[in-house]
């Protein structure tokens, strides 16, 4: 039998979750550290008086039977979502296509997209496994235990902390701030040069309320269709939130500004940006009404363009980690595998 570890997890997103749940039941302790308030990294949700915005992930597919089968735990839970109909839209708002190729399901957690990993994230949270708002500034070597590792970190009010004794440190954070960590700790030179083959681009995240399509006695401005992806040179993609399962039923739409866009306009200032992709939205749903809830987000890692080719990345005489969605491409389900796939190599 494996002798139970001590084994820290950065980063409390799907890979990160995975990783831990996994681990817990091999027998090993786990702290995972979250820089947020929340766990499910872009598996984000964003509550307005309007009702919740799915602002990161959209959707996910299951392909992968370890994944399905994880699925199968929480199936009140996930959802299946009607974007399985989403249609292929031009420049100008026009349908080109009624739908994509090769379809599968597409499913949504319910009633937002961070149920899901709260869901999986509650067993470890009970047992006090995650330190919130909690950012790892630098991995270093146990002071008092040389063999081992300690994490430096900062919390709120920049309060500073270190934490000791982990026999294991792995990373389950993007490609950036898993470069910068490696690089400010000094450490694991292969783990970088690996991490670095990685391209991932941002994403612009724009998030529309119009709560007069009720008042109107309107089931629904603009469209008829519920999910599409657009080549608009500024829009890849525009949602209907609330024709997600268990959504509050006011008019709310997310729409991602595509990669060429986002990339150009990185540096842009949030206003500057919402009135870009509002008039992009406009042009493409036809939707002139004035909405009362806009606003903007920025996800500077969002979309992998170039992955790594691996489940994970593992340096076993060191004890340090690397997994995340951007080793093997962008989906949620790329994130849980590259988690499971680096806990089962640590266990």
């Amino acid at each position: 039998m494996t002798t139970p570890q001590h084994i820290a997890i950065v980063g409390a997103g799907m890979a990160g979750i995975a990783c831990a749940r996994t681990l817990v039941q091999a027998g090993h302790q786990v702290t995972l550290f979250e820089r947020s308030a929340s766990v499910g990294g872009r598996m984000a949700t964003r509550s307005t008086p309007f009702g919740d915005f799915d602002y990161g992930a959209q959707y996910f597919t299951a392909r992968d039977a370890r994944f399905i089968r994880a699925l199968q735990t929480a199936p009140s839970v996930c959802k299946p979502w009607s974007a399985n109909t989403v249609r292929v839209l031009d420049a100008q708002g026009r349908v080109t296509e009624s739908a994509l190729p090769a379809q599968e399901a597409h499913w949504v957690p319910a009633p937002a997209m961070d149920a899901l990993p709260r869901h999986w994230a509650a067993p470890l949270i009970e047992r006090a496994c995650v330190e919130f708002q909690t950012q790892v500034t630098r991995i270093e070597r146990d002071a008092v235990q040389p063999k081992k590792w300690q994490l430096r970190s900062s919390g709120e009010q920049d309060a500073q902390h270190v934490f000791s004794g982990f026999d294991a440190v792995l990373l389950a954070i993007p490609s950036g701030p898993c470069l910068r960590l490696l690089s400010a700790s000094d450490l694991a030179p292969a783990l970088k040069k690996a991490v670095e083959k990685a391209e991932v681009s941002p994403c612009w995240t724009l998030m529309l309320a119009f709560p007069q399509a009720a008042q109107a006695n309107l089931s629904s401005l603009g469209p008829q269709w519920n999910a599409a992806r657009s080549t608009h040179h500024r829009i890849a993609w525009l949602a209907r939130e609330s024709s997600k399962p268990q959504r509050l039923s006011v008019e709310r739409w997310t729409v991602q500004a595509s990669v060429a866009w986002s990339h150009e306009h990185l540096e842009d200032d949030a206003p500057r940006v919402q009135a870009k992709l509002l008039k992009a939205f406009t042009e493409v749903t036809g939707i002139r009404a004035e909405p009362s809830h806009v606003e903007v987000k920025l996800w500077p890692f969002a979309q992998t363009i170039k992955a790594v080719g691996k489940t994970h990345l593992w340096d076993a005489k060191a004890r340090l980690g690397v997994c995340g969605d951007y080793l093997l491409g962008c989906r949620v389900e790329d994130a849980f595998v590259s988690g499971l796939e680096l806990a089962l190599a640590v266990a």
